[in-house]
């Protein structure tokens, strides 16, 4: 299985949730079944049914999470010699040339986007368009939910306005 790039900050929400999955939520469902169980036919018996499918539920996103964790690499953007480019982990402001619409996003692995919190995934068009670039450059992207930024569908024009992600980067002169 590949790689998939994950920052030092979702990872550590990976691991966070694994532990409360598997020492509070997995010892509930086992209590919730015991309980169940404890109330005689279980043919009919809804609590138990409902108890063993939330542990299924519980057991299949520990795997999933092991899974995810086994398979990232961690990568701190802090770390990246980027030479001033948009890489994996940074903070962008963007700003579409057409409309003048303005926002801020950070890439990051795709278990992390999160478009309310400003996270996008490095593989959506936006990301994918941005990558490389430096700030000051336009980007032209064909994304459908255009994320956050008026009149979907239509290719945007952005142009690259800050890249903020280690102190110190530089940006190129033109």
């Amino acid at each position: 299985m590949s790689k998939v790039p994950l920052t030092l900050a979702g990872a550590e929400k990976l691991r966070a949730e694994l532990h409360r999955l598997k020492t509070v939520e997995r010892p509930n469902v086992i209590s919730a079944i015991a309980e169940a169980r404890s109330h005689g036919d279980l043919s009919e018996n809804a609590e138990y049914d409902a108890a063993k499918e939330r542990q299924g539920f519980i057991e299949g996103r520990i795997k999933e999470v092991e899974g995810k964790l086994a398979n990232a690499q961690l990568i701190d953007p802090k770390l990246l010699d980027a030479d001033g480019r948009c890489v994996f982990g940074a903070t962008i402001d963007l700003e579409d040339l057409e409309s003048g619409d303005k926002v801020t996003y950070q890439i990051v692995g795709e278990d992390e986007a999160n478009l309310k919190e400003g996270k996008i995934s490095v593989s959506s068009p936006i990301a994918r368009a941005l990558i490389g670039k430096y700030s000051g450059d336009v980007a032209e992207v064909q994304a459908p939910g255009a994320c956050g930024i008026r009149d979907p569908g239509r290719a945007l024009h952005l142009i690259l306005a800050a890249i903020a992600a280690c102190a110190g980067w530089p940006t190129r002169s033109t």
